[in-house]
């Protein structure tokens, strides 16, 4: 599995903090933990950086939703086989 968080620079301090993708879109904010600066994410937004981890976010949640449209497949033969065979047994 990969790291489902996406690097943030803060545009007054320029330190970097990691938010998770899901989190990170449009009209969502948060605080610089360094500075305490409030930080608007919007896929419109004019500084560059902010616009680059919105872009990295919507792949990160494309991805995810990727492997979890994969992972229902793959349990679902797992799991129906085994409560079929416990059922018919169950009942003759």
């Amino acid at each position: 599995m990969f790291d489902d968080s996406v690097q943030v620079r803060c545009r007054r301090c320029k330190g970097t903090f990691r938010e998770r993708a899901r989190r990170l879109q449009n009209g969502y904010s948060r605080q610089c933990p360094t500075c305490e600066v409030v930080l608007f994410f919007d896929d419109d937004s004019q500084d560059q950086i902010i616009r680059r981890a919105m872009k990295a976010a919507r792949n990160i949640r494309a991805a995810l939703r990727e492997t979890e449209l994969e992972r229902p497949r793959a349990k679902r033969g797992v799991r129906g086989a085994g409560r079929r065979g416990a059922y018919e047994a169950a009942e003759g």
